[in-house]
């Protein structure tokens, strides 16, 4: 079994995780609890659980910190993060400092936790097997953030990924395919988009639909153009296409999401 730990600061969260899905049906078994940070970076440093499962916004200490500690300490557990609608900033930095995943607390369901963790069981079983040992065992120091600020230094280091992630950032308005990302770097569909998602951890597509709809959520904040002007204005052509992976990926439409700024 693999051991999880649950780190949440809101008990009703917390305990609502626990009771949703059968673990041990999954291969892994709950073996602590903590409600912040802090307590939870303790538990990590005494018996360091494969999986960390961490809401990110906690008191004394947050998910992210959590995260960076476990590493500075060379702790690989696995990371999947608890988020909240729209904190894609949290989310980008999660997955820098080598997050496997992230979960949107308000629309978890059973079905999206059993495949974040069937996903997460393979990974773990890859590693021993490569490793032989346990996956949580200490990481490679160029893995490890940086001494020298408060930042890591960013997990990707791959000359092609770092180039497709500034495009998408330079032109997310603008028409971008895989087809085009390929020939922007000169390699081959199929090899840019498993290159991706080995470096990331996430696909092009979903990575080019979070930046996306994290500039849509900016035009939502900031200015009062129609809903259909933003979606033009960030790269969606259509308006129901827009609509449909703002919603998914943030659990309410751009007009819902306007009206509780």
């Amino acid at each position: 079994m693999w051991k999880v730990l649950l780190v949440e600061d809101e008990t009703f969260v917390r305990e609502s995780v626990k009771e949703i899905i059968r673990w041990e049906d999954m291969g892994f078994r709950l073996v602590g609890e903590a409600s912040n940070g802090a307590e939870a970076l303790e538990l990590i440093r005494q018996d360091p659980p494969d999986l960390v499962l961490s809401d990110i916004v906690m008191p004394q200490m947050d998910g992210l910190e959590l995260l960076k500690e476990t590493r500075k300490a060379g702790i690989a557990s696995k990371f999947v993060m608890l988020t909240c609608i729209g904190d894609f900033e949290s989310m980008r930095q999660a997955m820098e400092f080598g997050a496997s995943n992230y979960i949107l607390k308000l629309s978890m369901s059973v079905k999206d936790l059993r495949e974040t963790l069937a996903k997460i069981g393979a990974e773990l079983t890859s590693a021993r097997g490569a490793q032989g040992g346990s996956a949580a065992s200490p990481i490679p120091d160029a893995e490890l953030p940086s001494r020298g600020g408060d930042r890591a230094l960013p997990r990707i280091t791959h000359p092609e990924v770092n180039k497709i992630i500034r495009y998408i950032e330079q032109h997310y308005d603008q028409d971008i395919t895989l087809k085009s990302l390929s020939k922007y770097v000169m390699m081959g569909e199929n090899y840019v988009s498993a290159l991706f998602k080995k470096k990331t951890g996430v696909t092009l597509i979903h990575y080019l639909h979070r930046t996306r709809v994290e500039k849509a959520i900016d035009y939502l904040k900031s200015t009062d153009l129609p809903v259909n002007r933003i979606g033009q204005s960030v790269g969606f052509m259509n308006d129901n296409y827009f609509i449909k992976i703002f919603k998914r990926m943030t659990g309410t439409t751009p007009s819902q999401y306007r009206l509780t700024r």
